[in-house]
């Protein structure tokens, strides 16, 4: 294990923070993305509320429908007024300009714009519904995928990736969602609606109208393309720099303990560069389809201009006509240019969705057998039969491991670091499956159990101390949910942590922040083994567990624990010998492989590598 996390650190740069495995990720682009495929990977989690986007495309059509028909009445009303100012001006007798009329169109258009805005609501009010509920289904499934992988892709993805896929990617979707697709059939609508209403005033004017329309849509389909890959790159760069902040500012006293600021920095700047150029030139492009959308509009004003001046005066149309046509170009032009831009934001949300998508896909922990073992009673008999092991298959670590624990041993598992004797642990509670070989309890093989099964037989206290935000209480309760207070307290009573405790402003229900900072490391060892002591398990791992703690503490806590293992078969992983002398099994472990087994009376007569590592503690403790 502890080789492995070696080879973490070599790679990932100064101070170990980040900077050499995000740089490596960051030269291997993806391939073009599979735009089809996402769609429609993501239209599957819209179907189910197939009702609701019906609603929004029915009250869109109404939207859209009484919007439309604004321009053809106002043009009426248009023509009476220019109609009377006319006759007046030639002197016609009698001539009147009927501000009746026009009144009474001016209320009519008020009602249809309010009825418009009203229909926009709802549709918008409804839309949002959706866009959250995809977020909330695609946020879940992403939860609950992450309970379901196996720590082998936890180890090469930082949690920065990880954490991109539930936020900046989701809420990319759920923002496409929200407010593009209720736009994208808004302006379909419109486009259709207004089509025929400028035909309904003039084919020609309609036709010329139309001979723009090819220009600006090869122009945006050049826009559009180009920014693709922009926009693909955008989102996966956004990955890295949240993967390298969460990176440094997780081990931010490491990197000032080691001056490590100014790598951080030049990786940051590295990485936030490549982001920068990635994110302006697809904002960039994005944004100048409007300005290539308004000049085309204008040229197409220009050209309707002049010939609805000349079917005027031909009385082929009315004057108010021009007024309506012109405004239904503007109408005709805006939604194209905004089916345009939602083209343009598509290619964003393919990218987000498409990563989120390809972790759904990622590959899971070995399903669980169809019949799973159901012991009624664990023993705790442990036996190891070759077993063969690496973290990368042509890497093995662990070689021919072979050894059996009868039920309620105490067994010490020694040597270097990067022997392999957490690996060992990590195997026994299947966090990684092993390449060959097997691993039985009571002897049945633990691959014949649910992991969920498996587990509850095991407590395991680690040299990693792991406290979520919350009270002491609850991280304490964490080790058996239905625990009762006092249950917790006997517990802590029993880790010999009820005396800090009691100590702390609230005691119990004090607050450990986000880190569990401000409690000391050796506090937080000690509950975390009141956490273990809670769960009560049959099988105890303990894995450097009492390394934080001094001298004074670790003797009563070796006390309390000699208490908890009677009667349980216990796993002891220490680099304090003297620690162990006790256990009643030692394992030692050297390069992967068990070298000696006996007792400590045993090893020492043997005048082995034990007998070596030993004598070596002591020495050292003596010349100090």
């Amino acid at each position: 294990m502890s080789d492995r996390r070696e080879e973490s650190k070599k790679s990932s740069g100064p101070g170990g923070f980040g900077g050499g495995r995000m740089g490596g990720s960051m030269g291997q682009m993806e391939k073009a993305k599979n735009f089809k495929g996402t769609m429609k990977k993501l239209m599957e989690y819209i179907k189910p509320y197939n009702l609701s986007i019906l609603l929004v495309i029915v009250f869109a059509l109404g939207s859209a429908g009484f919007s439309i028909a604004g321009p053809k009445i106002l043009g009426k009303a248009t023509t009476r007024l220019f109609e009377g100012l006319v006759d007046k001006v030639m002197g016609v007798p009698g001539a009147v300009i009927d501000f009746d009329y026009i009144g009474k169109v001016i209320i009519l258009l008020i009602g249809l714009y309010l009825t418009s805005a009203v229909f926009t609501f709802i549709q918008g009010y409804i839309m949002s519904g959706v866009a959250q509920k995809v977020s909330f289904h695609l946020r879940k499934e992403i939860s609950e995928k992450i309970n379901r992988m196996p720590l082998s892709y936890f180890d090469k993805t930082t949690h920065g990736e990880v954490l991109s896929r539930v936020t900046n990617d989701v809420d990319t979707v759920s923002q496409t969602l929200n407010q593009s697709m209720s736009q994208m059939i808004t302006a379909v609508t419109t486009i259709i609606g207004v089509f025929f209403m400028m035909l309904s005033i003039s084919w020609q004017m309609t036709l010329a109208a139309l001979l723009i329309l090819p220009v600006s849509g090869v122009l945006i389909a050049g826009v559009v393309k180009k920014s693709q890959k922009y926009f693909k790159h955008q989102q996966e760069y956004l990955g890295h720099v949240n993967g390298h902040v969460e990176e440094v500012y997780g081990g931010h006293l490491v990197m000032k303990a080691f001056n490590g600021e100014k790598a951080a920095i030049e990786e940051f700047e590295k990485l936030n560069d490549n982001l920068y150029d990635s994110a302006w030139k697809s904002q960039f492009l994005s944004g100048i389809m409007m300005p290539i959308m308004m000049f085309v509009g204008n040229l197409g004003y220009v050209v309707v201009s002049i010939l609805g001046g000349w079917l005027a005066i031909k009385k082929t149309i009315e004057v108010g006509d021009i007024l309506s046509f012109i405004q239904y170009v503007r109408n005709f032009t805006q939604p194209i240019s905004q089916v345009a831009q939602v083209s343009n934001v598509l290619q964003s949300t393919a990218a987000a969705a498409e990563r989120v998508f390809v972790f759904l896909d990622e590959e899971e922990e070995v399903s669980e057998t169809a019949n799973p073992v159901q012991l009624d009673e664990v023993r705790g008999e442990v036996t190891f039969k070759h077993v063969h092991f690496g973290y990368n298959p042509d890497k093995i670590i662990i070689n021919d491991f072979s050894a059996h624990i009868k039920p309620g041993q105490k067994v010490a598992i020694v040597g270097p670091t990067g022997a392999g004797k957490t690996t060992i642990v990590k195997l026994l509670m299947r966090f990684y499956d092993i390449n060959s070989g097997a691993i039985q309890i009571d002897g049945h093989d633990i691959r014949d159990f649910k992991r969920e099964d498996l587990r509850n037989i095991f407590g395991m206290v680690l040299q990693e101390t792991w406290l979520f935000n919350g009270s002491i209480m609850e991280n304490i309760r964490y080790g058996r949910l239905p625990a009762t207070d006092e249950e917790v307290i006997k517990a802590a009573k029993l880790a010999h942590a009820h005396s800090f405790v009691k100590t702390l402003p609230n005691g119990y229900n004090m607050e450990l922040n986000e880190e569990a900072t401000n409690i000391s490391q050796g506090q937080k060892q000690l509950l975390t083994i009141a956490r273990a002591i809670l769960a009560d398990p049959k099988i105890l791992i303990l894995d450097e567990a009492t390394s934080s703690v001094d001298t004074r503490t670790e003797a009563l806590i070796q006390k309390a624990m000699e208490n908890l293992m009677k009667g349980r078969t216990s796993f002891i992983i220490a680099h304090r010998l003297s620690t162990i002398r006790d256990a009643d099994f030692i394992l030692v472990m050297k390069d992967g492989d068990i070298i000696e087994q006996g007792n400590h009376e045993e090893l020492l007569a043997a005048k082995g590598f034990y007998a070596s590592l030993y004598l070596s503690q002591f020495e050292s403790a003596d010349a100090s």
